[in-house]
């Protein structure tokens, strides 16, 4: 395979990340702190994927409609109003290596107290607020505000924008807490906080983190970051040069930052944290670097470390022990995170757990989602490789692995465990349970057991070739054998979905009122070569060739919306690109997502009728939020600037002629560049007064 030439200039070295060159002599630009250099189905309930029916002109939005939707399942949504502490104004400290339980002397902090949390239990009910992205730790992305509704929505208008300085793929969500907007972008991470009480949002401060250039040069998926979260009096985020940073809502100084990787080896940090109770959970990035993936909890008041947890390895590093009770037999076994791999290869396994982590209060349990294995040649690491591409039930306090479940044993396709799992109690079979709603990556809509890990239902929601179900007795993802890959160097072809999944990091939404969760998601396959590889710190550890393209219908996104109790899609909308931004639903009857090439758009959350849309400067891949202002109305505000995986051909400048580039993204979307540009624009609309 032919390697790709890089350029000097600094986000072009992410341009070869993009590329991620499957062979071992591939260029790549070595991490320093210099800037880079040269370049199965529920009871009684059959199966209905979401993409069937007449398919649309490509660029058309058509609805799909299905039968009427049965009583909603309950939101567990509760979570605290945030603090008032202030953090305080402290140094930064350099780039430097360290170990996994980092000391304090990686921690800068002037915090010396503890902060005040209060009771999980007592559900906000002000919400002028939205303090994280997934607006409480269930990851629900329902507001109780109803001023915009169905009937009024069509009368939108812009209310203020801000330029974000940064026309990369931006991810993140807007934060609202105490009359103050915050944002954070895409590298180098600038912090905004505008001011809404004053007319257009003026900017109040901004904060900039102390990171390298270098550390652009190892990130896999371009340089996004997907949000921070509040509490204490602190804005809570990760940087791409794997450090957490907490800075003073009020004033924008520094409280503590605390170093928790290295770039040098490959890793990165992209995720939006979570809370639960006075820590917070991150973790790392980098799956295909050969990284070996962590999930650790932070002390909000003060940036230490509290804990740990490794996703492979000895029992003693994943923490797992004597409370470790998985329901399925696999997972049953001593040092599985070593066994299940072929020698040492563990070390190198990746697992990054880069996605979205849920909090239950009343458990203490943080559900916390585990990416792919590296290489993605799987010939090279026979065995189903624990602990990765699952998710795991942790105790928030300690740690200590309670449950596991493995989405994609072998994962030899990208599928990973990483997206939402999200929390709600349902009746299932008669009896109230306490699950997780996770649409998977594998294109199944999975239903488990919050306390035991037993997966309850999984019906697809998407174009699937690549397997034929999930056996409920075992938890296991049929395989199709002969769409496997194999040493050969055969190239399989028709995969769906594809690498990114039937859905990828965009998170759903879901509404009690209608009982529909909504799904942006994507309709893609891919062929895929595996190819030789070797693991070099810092440098791609793929080992594959990979080629996307549209799946079934030919275009290539679809939002759904999802009847959680008869297991099928109510209704589809069908869009031209992979539906990339996340969604938010409100009490208001109204569901918002964006489209790739820069719509923002509403709908009637029960029918999915478009009531509006507003045409962006970008396209839009962050995650829509929204609130009340201090003049009493709701606002709804979102970011564009396309970019991250799936927009690389626009955010790197990528060559449409190179079918292999992004992993393979580029060759499905080499029409993105007619339809947008860079950007990174807030936009906030409400309606007249």
């Amino acid at each position: 395979m032919k390697t790709r030439p890089s350029s000097r200039h600094a986000f072009a070295v992410l341009v070869a990340t993009f590329v991620l060159a499957t062979s071992p002599t591939a260029a790549f630009a070595q991490a320093t702190d210099d800037p880079p250099a040269d370049d199965a189905a529920a009871p009684d309930v059959p199966a209905d994927p979401a993409a069937t029916g007449p398919q649309p002109a490509v660029g058309d939005s058509v609805k799909q409609l299905q039968p009427d939707s049965a009583p909603s399942p309950t939101a567990s949504d509760e979570t605290p109003p945030p603090g008032n502490e202030k953090g305080d104004e402290t140094s930064q400290d350099d780039e430097t290596s360290q170990d996994d339980e980092i000391s304090q002397d990686h921690v800068s902090s002037s915090a010396t107290e503890k902060p005040q949390i209060p009771d999980f239990a007592a559900e906000r009910t002000d919400e002028s607020d939205w303090t994280m992205p997934g607006k409480t730790t269930a990851l629900t992305r329902f507001s109780k505000l109803d001023e915009i509704n169905d009937k009024n929505v069509k009368d939108l208008k812009l209310a203020f924008t801000f330029s974000l300085g940064v026309n990369r793929g931006q991810e993140s969500a807007p934060l609202v807490v105490n009359d103050t907007l915050y944002v954070v972008t895409a590298y180098p991470n600038h912090l905004y906080a505008l001011d809404l009480t004053k007319e257009g949002a003026p900017l109040k401060w901004s904060y900039t983190p102390d990171q390298p250039l270098a550390a652009q040069g190892v990130a896999c998926c371009d340089v996004v970051n997907r949000g921070a979260v509040y509490s204490d009096g602190k804005i809570i985020y990760n940087t791409l040069n794997d450090t957490t940073v907490a800075v003073d809502a009020e004033t924008g100084k520094e409280a503590w930052r605390t170093k928790l990787g290295r770039i040098q080896e490959g890793m990165t940090m992209t995720m939006a944290p979570t809370l639960a109770g006075d820590k917070v959970i991150v973790g790392n990035s980098g799956g295909e670097m050969g990284i070996r993936g962590w999930v650790k909890a932070l002390d909000v008041a003060t940036g230490k470390v509290v804990w740990t947890a490794n996703s492979t390895g000895p029992d003693e590093d994943v923490k797992i022990g004597e409370r470790f009770k998985p329901f399925y037999d696999q997972y049953k076994g001593k040092d599985l995170g070593v066994k299940s791999w072929p020698a040492g290869m563990w070390k190198n396994s990746g697992g990054g757990a880069w996605g979205w982590v849920s909090y239950d209060p009343e458990l203490n349990l943080v559900y916390t989602g585990i990416g792919n294995p590296g290489p993605w040649n799987s010939s090279m690491r026979p065995g189903d490789n624990l602990w990765a591409a699952g998710v795991f039930a942790r105790d928030a306090d300690t740690g200590e692995a309670v449950w596991y479940y493995q989405t994609s044993h072998h994962d030899w396709n990208d599928y990973d465990g990483v997206n939402e799992y999200m929390i709600l109690d349902m009746e299932w079979k008669g009896e109230k349970r306490k699950v997780l709603v996770h649409p998977g990556r594998t294109g199944y809509m999975y239903i488990l057991d919050r306390e035991t890990g037993e997966v309850l239902s999984a019906e697809p929601f998407g174009a699937i070739t690549t397997s034929d179900g999930v056996d409920l007795k075992t938890g296991r993802i049929q395989w199709v054998k002969d769409k496997m890959p194999d040493d050969t160097g055969r190239v399989k072809k028709d995969l769906c979905p594809a690498a990114p999944g039937a859905k990828d990091w965009q998170p759903s939404a879901y509404s009690p009122d209608t009982g529909l969760l909504y799904v942006p998601h994507q309709n893609l396959c891919m062929d895929l070569k595996e190819t030789e590889v070797g693991y070099i710190a810092g440098t791609p550890f793929v080992g594959a060739e990979v080629r996307m393209k549209p799946g079934p219908g030919g275009h290539r996104g679809e939002f759904t919306a999802w009847d959680l109790t008869k297991q099928k899609a109510k209704w589809t909308l069908k869009e031209r690109f992979p539906v990339w931004s996340g969604t938010v639903v409100t009490a208001g009857n109204v569901v918002f997502y964006g489209t790739m090439d820069g719509w923002f758009k509403a709908l009637n959350a029960t029918t999915g009728d478009e009531l509006w849309k507003f045409k962006t400067s970008s396209g839009i891949i962050s995650q829509p939020t929204t609130w009340r202002g201090p003049d009493g109305h709701q606002y709804i505000g979102v970011l564009d600037g396309v970019g991250g995986w799936s927009g690389a051909i626009v955010a790197g400048n990528l060559d449409p002629r190179d079918g292999t580039a992004a992993l393979g993204f580029v060759n499905a979307m080499t029409d993105l560049p007619d339809y947008t540009t860079a950007g990174g624009t807030l936009y906030a609309f409400k309606l007249p007064d």
